[in-house]
């Protein structure tokens, strides 16, 4: 079977999703382990930095060929040096020592793509020089990363990997179980049906700070998603402006929908709510994130800029996908 890597078309696809109760928890517990596993690689491995720059000076202001005396401190920082290697040697290291993380709940596949995308982390900005790394902190949306595995198949389809798809409303994923998807695109549910060799790569679970649940798919094949558009024998060019949204060079103008303003007379309604309802939380010394009317007001708001993104998404997708099928050059 071929990876991901060496097959000639790779798609991506993303799907809305409804979990139970139990599969929120569940989600919950994966992002807060990956975020856990992330985070102690940065603090270990920052830990590490400024330990040896220190244990450095030390030698470098000691005589020379001479092995300086660590007194306690000193000492106690060699050794967490030490640890701290051997437990970032290995990715199986980090389980074993935490029992919380063998939990049959928690994918191992998400610590694995956690630590991977530590490293690559690591890895650009060594390349680059800058946007060292950082922790990542708790937020109100989450999301995690698994990745689709064939054991014992001898060729991959949507239908038999680790993550699959039963029906086109349907899909299971490693510990989440069956979950009840929105709906497939008509060439991704005509892979389903007509059994095309099609390999799942790396899935993304996410919830928005809205409560919505979404699916990231990457998909990879030898035979094309998608077939080529016919030639136009057209071509235009267009210009962004202020006044309007475009103007093409036929003379034709697209207006600017300006989906914030229709909303912003709402939107200043539901954050005025959700401030004065924040420094009431403030002035009893109760916690944000425990405080269930702000919460609930947090949710209106949260919803009304994801509503405003998805009007300004559609209307984007729609225009330029127009703009493609009718001209050979833009």
């Amino acid at each position: 079977m071929k990876q991901m890597s060496s097959l000639a078309y790779h798609f991506g696809i993303k799907l809305r999703f409804y979990p139970s109760s139990k599969q929120k928890k569940i989600i919950k517990l994966n992002y807060d382990t990956q975020r856990f596993v992330y985070n102690s690689y940065v603090g270990r491995n920052r830990t590490n930095y400024h330990a040896r720059r220190f244990l450095a000076v030390k030698q470098i202001n000691a005589m020379p060929f001479a092995f300086p005396i660590l007194n306690d401190y000193e000492a106690k920082l060699a050794e967490t040096v030490v640890a701290n290697d051997e437990l970032l040697a290995k990715p199986k290291n980090i389980r074993d020592t935490y029992s919380f993380l063998r939990v049959k709940e928690i994918d191992s596949l998400a610590l694995a793509n956690a630590i991977q995308n530590y490293r690559k982390a690591w890895n650009h900005y060594r390349k680059i020089g800058h946007g060292i790394l950082t922790f990542h902190k708790k937020r109100s949306d989450w999301s995690y990363q698994t990745n689709c595995q064939y054991i014992k198949q001898e060729e991959a389809y949507l239908d038999n990997g680790t993550a699959k798809f039963i029906d086109a409303k349907h899909i299971k994923l490693p510990k989440l179980g069956v979950i009840r998807i929105a709906g497939l695109r008509k060439l991704i549910k005509e892979r389903l049906l007509k059994h095309v060799s099609t390999r799942i790569g790396t899935v993304t679970i996410k919830k928005t700070a809205g409560d919505q649940f979404y699916l990231s798919m990457q998909l990879g094949s030898d035979i094309a998603f998608a077939q080529k558009l016919p030639k136009t024998q057209s071509q235009i060019g267009i210009d962004l402006n202020l006044d309007n949204f475009l103007t093409d060079s036929n003379g034709a103008m697209v207006a600017n929908p300006c989906f914030y303003r229709q909303a912003q007379k709402k939107l200043a309604h539901a954050q005025r709510v959700l401030s004065r309802r924040q420094r009431r939380v403030k002035q009893e010394g109760r916690n944000l994130r425990t405080a269930k009317n702000y919460q609930k007001q947090r949710l209106v708001v949260a919803k009304l800029h994801d509503k405003i993104r998805r009007q300004r998404e559609d209307f984007l997708q729609v225009l330029s996908t127009a703009l493609i099928k009718k001209h050979d050059l833009v």
